[in-house]
Formats: C-alpha cells, sequence, structure tokens
C-alpha cells in the first residue's frame, strides 16, 4: 500500500519551531553535567550518614561505638561532628552551579556582542523521511577560531501545545492542569523559553537578549544521523535510524526535522547552528522504536548521543 508523501501539517510562520529551534546556539558549560552526577552521589552520603545516626544509639547498646557521634557548636546550636563533613558536600554542588551559570552569562554576552551571519544553505530536493540528502552550507564570513565543521539532520518529537492539552483533557488553559502537567511558567511563556508545559528547569540560565534563548533544547524522543565532517561546503547525510514519519507540525502532534551544523572552535565550546526541515512522508507506513531521553541541555549534545 502506498501513502501520501504530501506534508498535511507543515512548519507555520513565526511559529514555537521559528522561536525556540531555528540559529545560533551555544554549548552549556560542561560542568552542569558533572555537577548533576556528582549532586546524586551526594544525596546518597546524606542518606547514609542519616541511617548512620539513625542506628548510633544501637550500635552503643552493643559496644561498638561509632564516628562522629560526637557533638560541636556552631551558634547556639548542636550538630553532630558528621555534619561537617556532610554539609560541604551537599552544599558544593550548589556553589559550582551558580559559578557555571555565571560562566555561560558571559559566554552569551560575549556571542551576542560580536554572533556570525547565518550560513546559506541549499538541499538538492525536497528532504524526504528516511533517505539521504545532499547539503550544500556556505558560510559567509568564517570565524578564524572556528577548525572542524560538521553536520547531521535529526528528527523527533516535540511537546504539543499546551492549549491542545488542555483542551484534550477537557479544561480550559486558565483551569487547573491535570496530573502530570505543570502549571504555566509564565516569564519562560513571554520570551518563548518553552512552550509552557516545562516541568522544571530543563537548560542552563540563559539571557534574556534572545528569544528562545541561547541553548537548544533536545527534544525528548529524538534520533540523529551519524556526524560528518563538512568538506569543500557540500555533504550527504544518511537519515536517522528508523522509519520516521515526515513533518507533523499540528497542535497536538509534532513531528519535527532539522539540520544541525556544529562547529569546534579553538577557545571555548563549540557553536551550532540549527535550520528547521520540512520533510516528505515516504510512501509507506511509518514503524518508529522510541527512546526517551533526559531532555536536558547540557546531557544531550548533538556530539555525545549515538
Amino acid at each position: 500500500m502506498n501513502y501520501s508523501s504530501k506534508i498535511k501539517f507543515p512548519i507555520s510562520e513565526d511559529s514555537v519551531i521559528d522561536k525556540q529551534r531555528t540559529g545560533w546556539y551555544l554549548t552549556p558549560n560542561p560542568m552542569h553535567a558533572v555537577i548533576r552526577k556528582f549532586l546524586n552521589w551526594a544525596v546518597i552520603i546524606l542518606l547514609v550518614s542519616l541511617t548512620y545516626l539513625f542506628f548510633q544509639p544501637i550500635l552503643d547498646i552493643w559496644g561498638l561505638g561509632g564516628f562522629g557521634t560526637g557533638r560541636v557548636r556552631f551558634g547556639l546550636l548542636d550538630y553532630p561532628v558528621l555534619a561537617v563533613f556532610v554539609m560541604p558536600i551537599l552544599f558544593a554542588p550548589l556553589l559550582l552551579r551558580v559559578i557555571a551559570n555565571f560562566s555561560d552569562l558571559i559566554k552569551q554576552r560575549t556571542f551576542l556582542l560580536d554572533s556570525p551571519k547565518r550560513p546559506e544553505i541549499k538541499i538538492g530536493v525536497n528532504p524526504t523521511a528516511n533517505e539521504e540528502i545532499d547539503v550544500e552550507i556556505n558560510f559567509p564570513k568564517k570565524n578564524s577560531k572556528w577548525k572542524d565543521i560538521e553536520v547531521l539532520w535529526r528528527v523527533g518529537v516535540l511537546p504539543p501545545s499546551r492549549d491542545s492539552l488542555m483542551t484534550a483533557f477537557g479544561k480550559s488553559t486558565k483551569q487547573q492542569p491535570p496530573p502530570g502537567l505543570t502549571t504555566e511558567l509564565p516569564h519562560h511563556w513571554e520570551v518563548n523559553l518553552d512552550d509552557g508545559t516545562g516541568g522544571g528547569e530543563d537548560s542552563p540560565m540563559e539571557s534574556n537578549d534572545v528569544r528562545g534563548g541561547l541553548f537548544i533544547r533536545p527534544m525528548r524522543i529524538m534520533e540523529q544521523s551519524e556526524n560528518v565532517k563538512l568538506e569543500n561546503g557540500k555533504v550527504c547525510l544518511k537519515p536517522p535510524k528508523g522509519y520516521w514519519p515526515g513533518t507533523v507540525f499540528s497542535p497536538l502532534i509534532r513531528v519535527h526535522w532539522e539540520l544541525v551544523i556544529m562547529i569546534t572552535r579553538e577557545s571555548g565550546r563549540s557553536l551550532m547552528w540549527v535550520e528547521p526541515l520540512n520533510v516528505l512522508h515516504q510512501k509507506k507506513k511509518s514503524l518508529v522504536e522510541a527512546s526517551v531521553n533526559s531532555g536536558r541541555t547540557e546531557t544531550n549534545h548533538p556530539s555525545t548521543i549515538h
């Protein structure tokens, strides 16, 4: 059986794609990902310490004694000696996170003062799902600090619009959201940092000088092609794994395709250009084995996803 390859729901103008997934993007400080792993161990150490203090009286009865059960005074309060070792481990990730966020803000301000022009991108034929594409990329002006340039394209599922979700649950947009959906984040909604369905901090601190921010948010369900080095301005890209449908940008279902150009720089973290694509459907049914990722910006850089 053949199916229509026509795109019934293409990307509309002035959409969330234009605001959040088009243009130049920076790479967050890698310290964010390290801190997140370290924080997990810090919580484990805290729980083990609390469990140890809970059972310590029983150890005293058995004559086993213990470590860190004495008292130390800070101000008018007494604390277990063990807290002197555990509390710095808990607060260190918070301090490091603040430092990493300030570093990101400085990098963003520096980039905005001298941001490169958008590249000229030409695609040989209308891109079709699960078929190779030939891409020609020219930069009006290359920075002398740019090194290797790699290209890939990827596909994934974007969250539906908040209005469509609320309507599907039989609620108005101003009512209490159903379980699993958070209330609106007003500030982020105004500056287009998310679509109103955000469940918490999914990206490091961003500058409000650019709509949508300077950190590209990964799609929760996503698959990408292999990274191919750009040589002589031309590249041929194989499709991502799986039999994906083409572009669908309806309010409730959003299958999104995009081209990603990654630029390695001599100093500083890599730079990315993201270009949305309207991709035709293949002329047969689609079958995808979806895997869900964390959705966090600092742990989903295209160079680390396989």
